[in-house]
């Protein structure tokens, strides 16, 4: 069974690169999909977004913020499974219930950057079958912990999970002035640490959890309360926070 893959950036790839079938893909810029497939080797090639071909298994791993456009436009070419690893759940299944219902749809989240696979992958199931399970083997396969869980539940945990973090973790990055590496504490050097790898990734994937998940409202918010505390009041905050 063929698959399509629409979108070889990183999540694509690495999709591709799990499963065990070949593999065509389709991007924006054709020379990022002549990449991917060359790094495929012989399971690789690419097709222009506009083919007509038809696939046994269509795979969405666009950002976020153009998902559902994308299922919209590609899950018909699906012969049997469309599925998608933008990191939202709740509307690319939704979209994908409405243009490709006879379909088996999934949609798979994993939960760290490819270059630290295996990890976690976060599993929600429209219309499970027989090649989204065998997808799903594959996964666990290739070391992967897979995750269950309804959409909903998978998008609201996102929103701390992703949009709350980052966003602490980027406000920090911005109001830190550089210190003596010498006077460092253990707290200080934990959250350095994750500040470079936060900043060490790609600016356009952050931008899109914020804008799909949100979280540096609920952030800006919390950190004005800590201003504004007197010292009764930051203590109250302090024992909110460790609860």
């Amino acid at each position: 069974m063929e698959a399509l893959v629409v979108g070889a950036g990183e999540m694509g790839r690495w999709f591709a690169e799990t499963l065990d079938s070949d593999v065509a893909f389709a991007d924006a810029d054709p020379e990022t999909a002549e990449r991917a497939a060359d790094a495929l080797g012989p399971r690789g090639r690419t097709v222009a977004l506009s083919t007509d071909e038809s696939f046994g298994l269509v795979c969405v791993a666009v950002p976020m913020t153009a998902a559902v456009e994308t299922v919209e436009e590609h899950a018909q070419k699906a012969q049997q499974a469309v599925v998608d690893v933008t990191g939202s759940m709740r509307d690319p299944l939704s979209a994908m219930a409405r243009v490709a219902p006879a379909r088996e749809r999934v949609s798979f989240h994993p939960l760290f950057a490819a270059e630290h696979a295996p990890g976690t992958v976060a599993v929600a199931e429209g219309a499970p079958g027989p090649a989204t399970d065998r997808i799903r083997r594959e996964l666990a396969d290739a070391g992967n912990d897979l995750v269950d869980v309804e959409p909903d539940e998978h998008d609201e945990a996102m929103e701390t999970i992703q949009g709350r973090t980052h966003a602490a973790i980027l406000a920090f990055a911005l109001a830190a002035d550089d210190v003596p590496a010498e006077l460092a504490t253990p707290v200080y050097d934990h959250l350095s640490d994750l500040a470079d790898r936060v900043t060490g990734g790609t600016p356009r994937v952050y931008a899109d959890i914020q804008e799909t998940f949100g979280g540096a409202d609920e952030v800006a918010e919390a950190a004005r309360r800590i201003a504004d505390a007197d010292h009764d009041e930051f203590a109250d905050l302090y024992d909110d926070a460790s609860r």
